[in-house]
């Protein structure tokens, strides 16, 4: 599905020429996983475009408001770029969520339709064509790959690889062991279907009880800490600008931003541990606070003295 007009095709094509193929294949699937049916090159050229027209925006706008210009064109250069990639994280984390919480209904369908005398493949098929939404998705996928050659097996473990949900992996790989060494296999799926489902259950009441130290991680990353340091270099301005100047200003400057961003990172980190169990997790959550941790700090250091008439 197009998402660009005709008159930026050769930006696309120009994109699609110069990064690796292997690069944007890899984007596709992440695309596919996040539920965006858009072609990698086009995101990209929105994502190149934006991030121009923006450049020059904030060029301008800091320039008149007396903040670092070069800074301001850097970060609206950047801006649109991690905004779609860290969005793309957040989509893949939430359809994946919704996946997980349908697959329990759907293992109890396909349980009742081997009571009933229905093939497993067959059962995944009928299920395919009934119902919308992200599930479905991936079992029609499911079944179309078992049409053009794939055999059950494979098809159940791609969907799980492609998901990269452990909960899932975990669930099909069950379901195949339990295939193998034959027995009730409508019996099998309907215990792994209430397996998953106190699995699913747990998680949430983990997320629930955790949800006051996440909220204390981001209010201390992205409101406590940098509008303490940025208030702190404001007095440093104040004092400098009556003649006392400090000339441990400019490194305290540097060593603050730092301090910033390296905090905003670890709380990141922290929250994916807390919610998720994972540091990997956390490393959307820190590439999302860190520069709005330090947008803030940088706001508050540099219209401060203005807004207390320094």
């Amino acid at each position: 599905m197009a998402i660009i007009p005709s008159a930026l095709s050769p930006l696309s094509r120009t994109v699609d020429s110069v990064i690796p193929d292997r690069y944007l294949v890899n984007l596709q699937e992440n695309l596919v996983r996040a539920g965006m049916y858009v072609k990698a090159s086009e995101l990209l050229s929105l994502v190149v475009l934006a991030g121009i027209v923006l450049c020059l925006v904030v060029f301008l706008l800091f320039s008149l408001i007396g903040i670092n210009p070069i800074l301001g064109g850097l970060l609206g250069l950047l801006l649109p770029g991690a905004v779609i990639f860290i969005w793309i994280f957040f989509m893949m984390e939430r359809r994946v969520d919704s996946i997980e919480q349908g697959t329990p209904d759907f293992l109890r369908q396909i349980s009742s339709l081997l009571r009933s005398g229905v093939g497993i493949e067959t059962a995944l098929e009928d299920i395919s064509k009934h119902g919308k939404g992200p599930l479905i998705d991936e079992l029609k996928r499911a079944v179309i790959e078992i049409k053009i050659g794939s055999t059950f097996e494979d098809a159940l473990l791609s969907m799980g690889e492609r998901l990269k949900s452990k909960n899932l992996d975990r669930t099909f790989r069950m379901i195949l062991e339990g295939r193998r060494v034959g027995g009730s296999l409508s019996d099998v799926i309907e215990t792994v279907a209430e397996d998953l489902r106190a699995i699913l259950a747990l998680k949430r009441e983990r997320k629930a009880n955790v949800m006051m130290s996440v909220m204390f991680l981001l209010v201390a990353a992205i409101v406590a800490a940098p509008f303490a340091l940025g208030m702190i270099m404001s007095y440093s301005s104040f004092i400098g600008s009556l003649g006392k100047v400090n000339p441990l200003a400019e490194s305290a400057l540097i060593a603050a931003s730092g301090y910033i961003i390296i905090h905003s990172a670890i709380a990141g980190l922290l929250i994916g541990i807390v919610l998720y169990g994972s540091a990997r997790k956390g490393v959307k959550y820190a590439l999302l606070l860190a520069p709005a941790a330090f947008g803030i700090f940088y706001v508050i250091q540099s219209l401060g003295p203005k807004l207390l008439g320094f």
